[in-house]
């Protein structure tokens, strides 16, 4: 009789510590992966803790008012702590999915390395373990997962707001790399709200809810900065240059006058990794904020074409006749007609906005995945299996949700992600003309858009957001090869 199989239990620091099993089990581009993703989500905690703790402080403080007193949880709500809220939460889920996913996928891997190689694999096992032979397209995903978490960590991770303008006679037109050495006024930043009076239970959590945006929005620093040329200490007063202008402060307006390491303490440096513009804003942060517009623009216009491209086409293929008929004589006209030249009217007509420019982009961009799906609901709906399904009196829409559409989405996925590249360059393009997202909210089109009349003296204006752009769609396509080589029995050698 045959022993049953003993469960060899995995080491407890392969299990705390993602990827390092992994590599214990020669699965190099896997821990490597799981390893790296984690460490640099931990230094974003560690680095932002602060900020961390008030988002999350925050938002129980805001879930408690909203139940408390709705009106005055309306009334101190912005959607820039909202970007707070899911960035702080963002950076502490992640790190647990990738020690879950780590540990899944070494057990996973331990498992399959004792078992026989005589068991069948499912489609989805199959066309996973292709797609993880495709290299260039296992790269290509690690790099959007990198995008799209920066765009998630965009309040954390920028070194400034995109919005704000500094002393632009100093910071204007800086090359990368440069470090500007600035003041720390005692005034505080931004517009002071105004606490409640009262002592109930709703005005002090308002109270609580107004002291932790004004921490969030000044990113924790709560002192106003003046940035300079040079300066030098002159008893009682600071002289200090800004461009062609001298002027003077006095001790006393700056905040703190001790001094680290032969520095001052009103003094700090800050860098700008990617130089600024015309306006003095970074660069960087800019650019980091700019993909929250372009990936999601990209992310939820492709989720609203398919769908409704999906349901288009399996209501034509399945019914035929006079539905099939109308349906694609609707999708003909759409297609015959010019996409931009229909964008371009709608904007003109109704304004420009982000849920416009989604609405719009979806709206125009479904009837290549109708007629696929149409074609494949077409070849489907004559096979045993769906004929057996209505010989047994199953529902229209058993047989469509059942049935059809999971065996119709492999080209709708392929679709998807080829199509996710080319509607962000249609926003970009959308914002470089000035149709799309507008000043002064950023988005790589429009960032390139403002550097393009002095490209030749300060190139890293455009360059920066443009190999933004370059890199996202060449991934995406990348991807988008990647699963079609996968799904497609042919391909797969």
């Amino acid at each position: 009789m045959k022993e049953p199989a003993k469960k060899h239990k995995l080491p407890p620091y392969d299990l705390i510590v993602p990827g390092l099993g992994l590599f214990r089990i020669k699965k190099t581009g896997a821990g490597l992966f799981f390893m790296t993703s984690f460490a640099v989500f931990l230094a974003v905690l560690l680095w932002r803790h602060e900020l961390v703790f008030v988002s999350v402080h925050s938002l129980i403080t805001g879930i408690i008012l909203l139940i408390v007193s709705p009106e005055s949880f309306r009334q101190v709500f912005t959607l820039e702590i909202l970007e707070f809220w899911i960035a702080s939460l963002y950076v502490l889920f992640v790190p647990v999915l990738l020690a879950w996913l780590s540990a899944r996928t070494l057990k996973k891997a331990r498992s399959d390395s004792r078992k026989d190689n005589q068991g069948e694999f499912s489609l989805r096992e199959i066309g996973w373990n292709s797609f993880k032979n495709h290299s260039i397209a296992l790269y290509a995903s690690v790099v959007v997962f990198t995008l799209y978490s920066m765009a998630f960590l965009a309040p954390l991770v920028s070194p400034f707001s995109p919005f704000e303008q500094q002393d632009f006679l100093v910071t204007a037109y800086k090359p990368p790399l440069t470090r500007i050495d600035a003041l720390v006024l005692e005034e505080r930043k931004g517009v002071n709200i105004p606490l409640r009076k009262g002592d109930n239970l709703s005005d002090r959590l308002t109270n609580t809810l107004i002291n932790d945006f004004q921490a969030l929005k000044t990113r924790n620093e709560p002192h106003k900065l003046r940035f300079i040329d040079s300066y030098r200490v002159d008893g009682n007063t600071v002289i200090y240059y800004q461009g062609p202008r001298e002027k003077s402060i006095a001790l006393e307006a700056l905040a703190g006058d001790e001094y680290r390491n032969g520095t001052p303490e009103f003094i700090v440096t800050r860098s700008f990794i990617l130089g600024t513009d015309q306006y003095g804003r970074d660069i960087l942060s800019r650019v980091i904020h700019g993909s929250r517009i372009s990936l999601s623009i990209g992310f939820l216009v492709v989720l609203i074409s398919v769908t409704l491209g999906t349901v288009v086409g399996v209501s034509s293929g399945y019914f035929g006749g006079l539905v099939d008929n109308a349906l694609m004589r609707i999708v003909d006209v759409l297609i015959a007609f010019p996409a931009l030249f229909l964008i371009l009217i709608i904007i003109a007509t109704f304004g420009n906005s982000i849920f416009l420019i989604v609405i719009t982009l979806s709206f125009t961009g479904w009837m290549g995945v109708a007629r696929i799906v149409r074609s494949q609901v077409l070849s489907l709906k004559e096979q045993e299996f769906i004929l057996a399904a209505k010989s047994l009196g199953l529902s229209h829409l058993r047989i469509i949700f059942r049935h059809l559409v999971p065996n119709t989405l492999t080209p709708v996925i392929v679709a998807a992600t080829l199509r996710i590249g080319s509607i962000i360059l249609t926003e970009a393009g959308l914002s470089f003309l000035g149709l799309g997202v507008q000043p002064p909210t950023p988005s790589w089109g429009n960032i390139i858009n403002e550097g393009r009349d002095s490209l030749l003296n300060h190139w890293w204006i455009s360059t920066f957001p443009g190999i933004a752009i370059l890199t996202t769609v060449v991934c995406f396509n990348l991807i988008g090869d990647g699963v079609r080589d996968a799904l497609d029995p042919r391909m797969r050698g």
